[in-house]
């Protein structure tokens, strides 16, 4: 299964792509918070192609922590 491309961070933040590698590998924050994104990614897209059905609120909870951990990823991106 491949996470959507426009979810990706690399897609997300193309100028960035160089950044992103750097910190994979030096920072273990980044790292940690890269890893929480792309599972949650998953888990979005499970669900939106109806592989997994859970309530409506629990997956507006994972699409809001989503963007706080985009979020997070930018900033520390920026720094």
């Amino acid at each position: 299964m491949e996470i959507e491309h426009h979810h990706d961070l690399a897609h997300e933040f193309p100028a960035l792509r160089q950044r992103i590698h750097e910190l994979k590998q030096t920072s273990a924050e980044f790292r940690q918070l890269y890893e929480d994104y792309a599972a949650v990614t998953r888990e979005i897209y499970r669900i939106e192609q109806d592989i997994e059905t859970p309530s409506d609120d629990y997956t507006e909870e994972l699409k809001r922590r989503r963007v706080r951990l985009k979020d997070r990823l930018y900033t520390l991106l920026r720094a």
